[in-house]
């Protein structure tokens, strides 16, 4: 069976397209933060207030979305969404003033937190057998995106022009994509569930499908659990990604060519679990699989972790570990952790959009926004870790609420699974 209709391909190309770009803007800042600390002359606190200014705003832009997605509808919200992002981009780092990089990061933060549930919204609609497979493979998209942009930046420095240049790649490629965005064709979305959020004053999903009085018993319960879920689960995606770079750099001896591709190599990671999973796997508990996935990510954040303790830093002249070889071991970990992080937040959303069919827009909004809130607490508790105690002292934190993480995800999946033979699936 054909994992979409022939119809509906055309606008899970754009979409796809769309989140690929999504995932550029979001691993870029962290992959030059060596760059920003060195050019701009910045600590680690004011790093971590720039970077948390997105978060900050992409927080409540999600928990926006689930009111305004039904009024002005999925087209509109989005081209909303990538207006704020070109216009952030194209001028972040054009100088070194804090102010003026928190505030564009700021409106970065909002577009994103208005296009990630938009586009999880529009995919839920287009997964009816609710397999979560079309949903993995839109966050592949983020993950190619997440991947292309650090070997990109890697890139531009080795060949010797201006880092700050992806940053407007990335702005244009935005405003390319909100041109793309009016042409698609949204309204098919309505004529395959008879109306809904592609229309201004549409419903969600759950009341279109006709089933208001048809609540769960543990609705509530998957309703809270993908909050908390993903509000962990970013903390420690975004985290690893946004520091993985400067912890090679500080810890291993990275070269600073290298230090980029240690980005890419965490988001590659997360592109074999989100194309490899939906393709490979046959069976239908999405549920094991979060949990499979989610205790890998805690082996692997507790190894980078105890690499970071066990091997010396540049400060003690560590000659074996500047070498590019000496790097196989915590980039291999690195890759890892990524396998890790590939299926949860895909899996959680299909979930909670599947337990909450009858408030699904407001469900979706609101487990995004527990990963906005992530994405705005971590960073900045990282740059204080990383400033009072220590990089490493500050990655430690990343494996405890990678353990966290995975309880969370576990609880959730109990609260969905399907009863199988008189038993709660898991």
């Amino acid at each position: 069976m054909a994992l979409l209709p022939r119809s509906l391909r055309g606008l899970f190309i754009g979409l796809f397209g769309i989140f690929v770009v999504f995932g550029t803007s979001m691993t870029i800042i962290g992959a030059a933060l060596p760059r920003i600390l060195g050019d701009f002359s910045w600590s680690y606190a004011a790093a971590g207030a720039v970077i948390a200014a997105s978060a900050a705003a992409y927080f409540p832009a999600t928990l926006a979305a689930g009111k305004i997605v039904p009024r002005l509808g999925i087209k509109t919200t989005m081209l909303l969404a990538l207006g704020l992002c070109a216009v952030g981009l194209a001028f972040f780092a054009l100088s070194r003033s804090i102010a003026l990089n928190l505030a564009l990061n700021v409106l970065v933060g909002l577009g994103q937190g208005l296009l990630d549930p938009t586009v999880n919204m529009a995919m839920l609609k287009m997964d009816q057998e609710g397999s979560g497979k079309p949903m993995s493979l839109m966050h592949g998209a983020f993950a190619v995106g997440a991947v292309a942009g650090p070997i990109a930046l890697g890139a531009i420095i080795a060949w010797g022009l201006p880092w700050a240049m992806v940053f407007r790649a990335s702005a244009l490629l935005f405003a390319l994509l909100a041109i793309i965005v009016a042409f698609l064709p949204f309204s098919r979305l309505g004529e395959r569930l008879g109306g809904g959020l592609e229309e201004p004053g549409g419903r969600s999903r759950g009341a279109v499908a006709g089933r208001p009085g048809s609540a769960r018993p543990r609705r509530g319960t998957a309703f809270y659990l993908g909050f908390a879920s993903l509000l962990l689960y970013v903390g420690v995606e975004v985290g690893i990604s946004n520091w993985i770079a400067e912890y090679f750099v500080r810890i291993f001896s990275a070269p600073a060519a290298f230090a980029p591709l240690t980005v890419s190599i965490f988001w590659i990671g997360l592109l074999a679990g989100r194309f490899g999973v939906p393709v490979l796997y046959r069976g239908k508990r999405p549920e094991a699989v979060l949990v499979a996935s989610s205790l890998l990510l805690v082996v692997a954040a507790t190894a980078l972790c105890a690499l970071g303790f066990a091997i010396p830093g540049s400060a003690g002249g560590a000659a074996a570990t500047a070498a590019w070889a000496g790097l196989a071991l915590p980039s291999a970990v690195t890759f890892l952790a990524g396998l890790g992080c590939s299926i949860v937040y895909p899996t959680v959303m299909s979930l909670v959009g599947t337990a909450c069919e009858d408030s699904q827009a407001e469900a979706i909004a609101f487990a995004a926004a527990g990963g906005g809130f992530g994405l705005f607490v971590f960073p900045f508790l990282m740059a204080w870790i990383a400033q009072a105690f220590g990089i490493r002292t500050g990655f430690a934190s990343y494996a405890l609420v990678s353990f966290l993480t995975a309880l969370s995800c576990a609880a959730l999946a109990n609260a969905v699974a399907t009863p199988r033979k008189g038993k709660t699936a898991i």
